[in-house]
């Protein structure tokens, strides 16, 4: 598979873009873990064109984390093709439409799964971005606005006349959002009858990696696109890959590996946004991380209770799982903390420490803040 001059592996796994979620910390658990590619959040096109810190923060990218898209979105055909040159100087390798997101503040400026309701807007939007872009511009759209107007596969075949470098749908329409099954039937006729050689990559309801092969294999799609499935779940990436290798599930990380990962998540967190907003930031992700667990709600509830990161750390390496309450004096984080078994191609260079690109984690407007248990905003 072949995306512009990115060239993939067979079976190539993607990074959804996820609002307060797929940000350089976590993007670069997931790379360790064998994400192929992975997409930043997604950026608003007016909030960039007012210079609005949060918004610019969310175009720093890193090296390690290559092959990476910058994900944008706009209503307006002006507005996001004069916010395409900002998006194209970061230095991504593709940027990414966001035509699927069905947040209502969103959809209601005419943005994300909100231009479904007008395909010749699409195109001219597409086209303005295409026109601004120095490298391969790629959309990620929904099957359409509801059952009445799915016009997905016609879609599919403008996108590549377009010259559009590869095409993500999310198999659900916007009135759907997120609820019932994916219609993977949908997939499966895309990559039949609407496009030719444009890359194809599905998204829904790849939520485990025993899923995720059955996308492949149903549906014929090119890659798979990972959203709720990667949520407190990095290692999905290499579990999925093992799976499709070898027809055996790999166990799940045991409790000192997760909490090991979960410690260099707040870390990154507060070196990225600071201690105190990295704390904050954190804690929307711990249900996901030890959901199933026993007593994991006591622990959830124990890790919200500090303020600074060598508290939460204090909780976080004394709690048993088992036992029904924390037990001091306090363990220490280790120096390093543990390997978390690469793939079995090389493991990507990721730094120790991330710049401080200047801001202080504002809150972003161009989605729905993921909390603890709804799912986030996804493109």
């Amino acid at each position: 598979m072949q995306i512009g001059h990115l060239d993939f592996d067979d079976r190539p796994l993607f990074l959804a873009p996820m609002e307060d979620v797929s940000d350089p910390p976590f993007r670069i658990l997931c790379k360790r873990y064998g994400a192929d590619m992975m997409y930043t959040e997604f950026v608003s096109s007016a909030g960039l064109l007012r210079e609005q810190e949060h918004e610019h923060q969310k175009l720093e990218i890193f090296d390690e984390e290559r092959p990476i898209g910058i994900q944008v979105w706009g209503g307006g055909i002006d507005e996001v093709r004069n916010a395409t040159p900002m998006v194209d100087a970061a230095g991504p390798d593709v940027i990414d439409i966001n035509f699927g997101c069905p947040v209502h503040k969103i959809v209601q400026k005419d943005g994300g799964a909100g231009v479904l309701r007008n395909l010749d807007k699409m195109k001219r939007i597409t086209a303005a971005v295409m026109e601004e872009a120095t490298r391969p511009v790629t959309v990620k759209t929904r099957l359409g606005w509801d059952d009445d107007s799915i016009h997905i596969v016609d879609v599919a075949k403008m996108f590549e006349d377009m010259g559009v470098a590869a095409l993500t749908v999310h198999a659900r329409t916007r009135e759907q959002k997120y609820k019932g099954d994916a219609r993977w039937e949908w997939l499966r006729k895309i990559k039949q009858e609407g496009v030719r050689d444009m890359p194809f990559i599905g998204n829904g309801d790849a939520l485990d990696p025993e899923a995720i092969e059955a996308m492949f294999e149903e549906t014929g799609v090119d890659g798979v696109m990972m959203g709720r499935g990667a949520l407190g779940n990095p290692w999905i990436f290499n579990r999925a890959k093992k799976y499709m290798e070898t027809g055996e599930l790999p166990p799940p990380p045991d409790w000192e590996e997760r909490v090991q990962v979960v410690a260099e998540h707040l870390s990154l967190k507060c070196e990225w946004l600071g201690e105190r907003n990295g704390v904050l930031e954190m804690r929307k992700n711990y249900s996901s991380y030890f959901k199933g667990f026993r007593n994991a709600s006591t622990l959830r509830h124990k890790l919200m209770q500090p303020e600074t990161k060598n508290g939460v750390l204090e909780v976080l390496l004394n709690f048993k799982p088992d036992a029904p309450d924390i037990q001091l004096p306090s363990a220490s984080l280790p120096e390093q903390t543990a390997n978390p078994g690469a793939v079995d191609t090389k493991k990507p260079d990721v730094p120790d420490t991330l710049p401080s690109p200047g801001g202080d984690g504002a809150e972003a407007d161009g989605g729905e803040t993921a909390p603890a248990d709804p799912p986030p905003s996804i493109a």
